[in-house]
């Protein structure tokens, strides 16, 4: 924990900002007497300040023999998680495994493709944190033919309302189709860097997520990960 905040945490979110385990499974964790606070047997609800020695015995690395990983390919107009409305649908409605997993990452409604979901809680901050410099890449389709001014400007980087936005690796792979390379990933990036170069996108799939190919995974499917897929994943997450 950043030596510099002077802040408290509840145990259960230092362990998920630590990329141990959700949330959830943090809280199942502590529960079971596996984490300590300064040498103390940690409760639900303890709070870490920046000061404190968080420990987990090693009975919890069993943890990861239960671990299951699946790639879906999202259909546009379904939301990742957090459905607002009752008409709305998100990725568990459409997607039902033997094994409670949740989403890991983020992919916005009017996006489709490729999204990862398991009961890893340790994948999800990594996921989000540019800090592992993952790559992530997208195929994007716009109403207007491409100019070759795109690539360049996106490989710079670009502020947007006062956010700055780091280059991504872009290609103009047809008339009117982009492919983009990200290790950042802000909130809708790709289509705001597009919407401010005068582009309006059609379509936006994500095809890959670091080792991870959508391939030929038909839209609304899914599957388990293979035992190379997932060893390749975790070891880019340093997680293996």
């Amino acid at each position: 924990m950043d030596e510099t905040s002077h802040e408290s945490v509840r145990i259960n979110k230092y362990l998920a900002d630590k990329g141990i385990a959700s949330r959830r499974e943090a809280d199942r964790i502590i529960s079971q007497g596996n984490v300590t606070i300064n040498g103390r047997r940690a409760a639900l609800g303890d709070r870490v300040f920046p000061k404190d020695k968080v420990e987990i015995k090693g009975s919890a690395k069993d943890i990861s023999q239960k671990y299951v990983y699946y790639i879906y390919n999202k259909p546009r107009g379904i939301v990742s998680t957090n459905a607002q409305y009752d008409y709305e649908k998100e990725i568990a409605d459409m997607f039902e495994t033997s094994e409670k997993v949740a989403v890991m990452g983020r992919l916005d409604k009017e996006s489709e493709g490729l999204v990862l979901l398991s009961n890893d809680g340790r994948l999800s901050h990594r996921l989000l944190s540019p800090e592992f410099h993952h790559e992530k890449e997208y195929k994007v389709k716009v109403t207007q033919p491409l100019k070759d001014r795109v690539v360049r400007i996106f490989a710079k980087g670009m502020t947007l309302e006062g956010d700055e936005v780091k280059g991504a690796e872009a290609k103009i792979i047809s008339e009117k189709t982009l492919n983009v390379i990200l290790t950042e990933g802000k909130r809708h990036q790709i289509r705001r860097m597009l919407s401010a170069l005068g582009y309006e996108v059609v379509s936006l799939t994500r095809v890959r997520i670091m080792n991870i190919r959508l391939g030929n995974l038909n839209t609304g499917e899914g599957r388990k990960l293979t035992s190379e897929e997932t060893l390749g994943l975790l070891q880019g997450l340093k997680l293996q």
